[in-house]
């Protein structure tokens, strides 16, 4: 098998493993993420303890993944490597976090969640394609 298949099946199976993730936790839900921000009511926990679990894997799979020294399928690691805060990325951050408050869906759950399209979510993920086209113009 070829580098290039090789790259793009580990991409799918991570794709795969990461929406599965989203689908066991419950995070497809918009429900569990707008009750995680309803702390004077209804209050569900459950955004919690999957933040935790992906912060604590994040924290173990970097440092087993850095030790070997280079990527199984590339010649270096593909970091980023701007450091400062700017008006794009802290606008972009307000955004997302706006959006996610309001529709209670991020990007991966949206796309998770294509299989039960509603109305609501239609809307959700036409203006999420609208907003990756105008930050495209915007960066030229």
């Amino acid at each position: 098998m070829s580098t290039p298949a090789v790259k793009t099946a580990a991409g799918y199976i991570a794709g795969l493993l990461f929406g599965l993730g989203l689908a066991i936790s419950g995070m497809t839900d918009p429900a569990r993420v707008l009750g995680f921000l309803d702390i004077a009511g209804a209050w569900d926990p459950t955004l919690m303890f999957v933040l935790g679990a992906a912060v604590g894997t994040t924290f173990v799979g970097y440092r087993l993944v850095f030790a070997r020294g280079t990527p199984l399928f590339s010649a270096k690691f593909q970091l980023p490597t701007k450091q400062e805060l700017d008006a794009k990325l802290l606008g972009g951050a307000a955004l997302f976090g706006v959006g996610w408050g309001l529709s209670g869906y991020c990007p991966g759950p949206a796309i998770a969640s294509i299989g039960g399209l509603t109305l609501p979510l239609l809307a959700l993920l036409a203006a999420m394609v609208l907003g990756w086209f105008i930050a495209q113009r915007i960066a030229r």
